[in-house]
C-alpha cells in the first residue's frame, strides 16, 4: 500500500505515515524512491492509536482554610471576619529583584527578562494583600499603589490565582 491510502486508512497525514516508515514505526520498505507499507503492520499501528489511557480528571481545587494555610497562609479572625492572609503571594508571580544594601533595588526580570528596576518597582508594589475570606471561599486581591506597564492587573491577578490553584493542586 502507498503512503497516500495508508494515511486515508489511519487518519493522519501523508507525512506522518513517512515518518513511520522512517523511524520503523510501521514495516515498509522504498521501492524506486516510494514507500511500500505492510497492510498488517499500519493495522496493528492503528490499534495500538486506538488503545489511549483515559486521561485523569484534574484534580479538583478546593479553598479552604486548611488548604490556604497548608500553602503557607496565616489565618485571622475578628468578630465576624475569618481570613487567611497569604503572605507568599502578594507579589506577582515570575518577578525577581536584587537589592542593594540600601534596599533598592539593584536589577529586575520578569519570566526571565530584565525590565528596568522603576517597573520592577512598580510590578513589587502593584499587590498590597492577598487573603482568603472563609466567609464566602473566595481568594481576594487588595491592590497597592504600584501602576505597572507591563501587567495589567488582570494579567497580575490570573498569575497570582494560578500561583495559588497550582500550590493547592500540588498539596
Amino acid at each position: 500500500m502507498n503512503t497516500t491510502t495508508a494515511a486515508t486508512q489511519a487518519h493522519v497525514t501523508v507525512a506522518t505515515i513517512r515518518t513511520w516508515c522512517r523511524r520503523g514505526v510501521i514495516a515498509a520498505a522504498k521501492v524506486a524512491g516510494k514507500w511500500v507499507i505492510d497492510t498488517a503492520s499500519l493495522a496493528h499501528r492503528i490499534a495500538i492509536g486506538t488503545m489511549k489511557t483515559p486521561k485523569k480528571p484534574a484534580p479538583k481545587v478546593v479553598y479552604s482554610v486548611e488548604t490556604m494555610t497548608a500553602i503557607g497562609g496565616r489565618r485571622w479572625q475578628r468578630g465576624n471576619m475569618d481570613r487567611v492572609y497569604l503572605n507568599d503571594y502578594a507579589t506577582v508571580p515570575g518577578l525577581e529583584l536584587d537589592h542593594y544594601n540600601t534596599g533598592s533595588i539593584s536589577g529586575a526580570a520578569l519570566d526571565g527578562s530584565g525590565i528596568s528596576n522603576a517597573e520592577g518597582g512598580r510590578l513589587a508594589t502593584a499587590v498590597d494583600k492577598v487573603y482568603f475570606d472563609a466567609t464566602d471561599g473566595k481568594v481576594y486581591i487588595k491592590w497597592g499603589w504600584g501602576n505597572p506597564r507591563s501587567l495589567d492587573r488582570d494579567e497580575i491577578a490570573a498569575r497570582i490565582f494560578g500561583a495559588v490553584r497550582a500550590a493547592i493542586t500540588a498539596l
